[in-house]
């Protein structure tokens, strides 16, 4: 059992939109999950096409105060990192700054979006959705137009939906939140830092970003620092990214 609340729930119109309208009701970490998610939503406003009792729609809730919430994102996508090896013995990759991928191709989406609570609203807190692709056939990212995607079952591990889903969520909750917490509540990115730069996909690689005052940049990603930054050098030095949409080249066009 969970030493932290996971609730499940059969259906849901989006487990972020749950854990933020019962956020008050969790400890410092619990966490919410489904299989069948009609109204989800992806980063940067895309839509999440649900795959019911195919995918695993999980959300974690984030009340423990943190040294670094912007950064939140990126030990996310660690733990659900080293989750996915635990079950299936996998090594995913991680585009920066959350998305992983398996074998080049997606497998799970993260959006964190933060949360006031309490008297006056004056609490802040953090709720972190995670999709994870379980088994969906290639016909559904072929209908979803996603020929970027994939799922664990497609890439050859053995899914058991009746069980796994269960583990996911508990095992995220307790061991990919719950314990990294203690130090990154304190201490933020930084000491998880090394363990994700070898896992990013993006470094050594020409990427194309956002700039803050619109248009796009491009380099060779070359590190992720403290901050959580992806540090880019360009024509004209080095460039600092931290939010927006970046792709990368030379996996399959660019991701």
């Amino acid at each position: 059992m969970s030493i932290n609340e996971v609730r499940w729930l059969s259906e849901c119109g989006s487990t972020n939109a749950y854990a933020k309208e019962h956020f008050e009701e969790f400890g410092p970490v619990g966490a919410v999950y489904t299989t069948n998610q009609t109204a989800g939503r992806g980063r940067l406003g895309r839509s999440w096409v649900n795959a019911e009792g195919r995918a695993l729609y999980y959300t974690a809730v984030i009340r423990e105060p943190l040294a670094q919430p912007a950064t939140l994102p990126l030990l996310a996508s660690l733990a659900v990192r080293d989750q996915l090896a635990q079950r299936y013995g996998v090594d995913c990759r991680i585009k920066w700054p959350n998305d992983l991928l398996l074998n080049g191709k997606k497998i799970v989406g993260i959006l964190c979006e933060s949360v006031s609570y309490g008297c006056q609203m004056q609490g802040r807190g953090i709720v972190c959705g995670i999709g994870i692709n379980l088994a969906q056939p290639q016909s559904y990212f072929d209908a979803a137009n996603l020929p970027n995607g994939t799922s664990l079952e497609l890439q050859g591990a053995k899914v058991d939906l009746a069980a796994d889903p269960q583990w996911l969520a508990e095992a995220l909750t307790d061991f990919g939140f719950d314990r990294p917490l203690y130090t990154f509540a304190r201490e933020g990115f930084a000491p998880f830092r090394d363990e994700y730069k070898a896992a990013c996909v993006n470094l050594g690689r020409h990427v194309t970003f956002d700039l803050p005052g619109g248009g796009t940049g491009s380099g060779t990603a070359i590190d992720v620092d403290a901050d959580g930054q992806l540090i880019v050098r360009t024509d004209s030095g080095e460039e600092k990214v931290f939010t927006g949409e970046v792709s990368v080249h030379g996996i399959y066009g660019a991701v």
